[in-house]
């Protein structure tokens, strides 16, 4: 008899669990659209922002929505020399390679690898470079329109 495998399937925050007499991902292939499951090397320099040696350049969108945007940030050699206020979506920034400053209304935070930083519609912010900047500043930031509620842990 052969075993039971689990599958846990999260609907609406509720976990379903689902058997299986074989793993999940046993197909015959991905027939149309196989696309849609893609992996990126942020690092890639085909993935270069407007951002990376010039103050006022942009992040490279890398994914859009209606109320969700995914944008690539390096930041290498120009502090953001001007002020950024979204009227229209929350910010998350996800740290992955190097540091910078965010001098926000709300106060100053210096972000290193790993770290995830929330600022809320309407605050006014810019990045700085900073002594733990390195040649290359890599953020991940998703401009989310809708309100978001903290989870985890105080």
């Amino acid at each position: 008899m052969s075993d039971i495998l689990r599958e846990v399937v999260t609907i609406n925050g509720k976990n379903v669990v689902l058997a299986h007499h074989a793993s999940p991902i046993e197909n015959a292939g991905v027939l149309e659209y196989p696309d849609i499951f893609r992996m990126l090397n942020i690092f890639d320099s085909k993935f270069t922002p407007s951002n990376k040696n010039k103050a006022d350049g942009t992040p490279l969108r890398i994914y859009s929505a209606d109320r969700v945007k995914i944008d690539l940030s390096k930041r290498s050699k120009e502090d953001m020399g001007f002020w950024h206020r979204n009227i229209d979506a929350h910010e998350v920034i996800i740290c992955v390679k190097g540091a910078l400053r965010w001098e926000t209304e709300m106060g100053t935070r210096t972000m290193h690898p790993g770290d995830m930083l929330f600022i809320p519609k309407g605050i006014a912010h810019r990045s700085m470079l900073c002594e733990d900047s390195a040649d290359e500043n890599v953020l991940i930031e998703l401009k989310l329109a809708d309100d978001l509620t903290y989870v985890g842990e105080d």
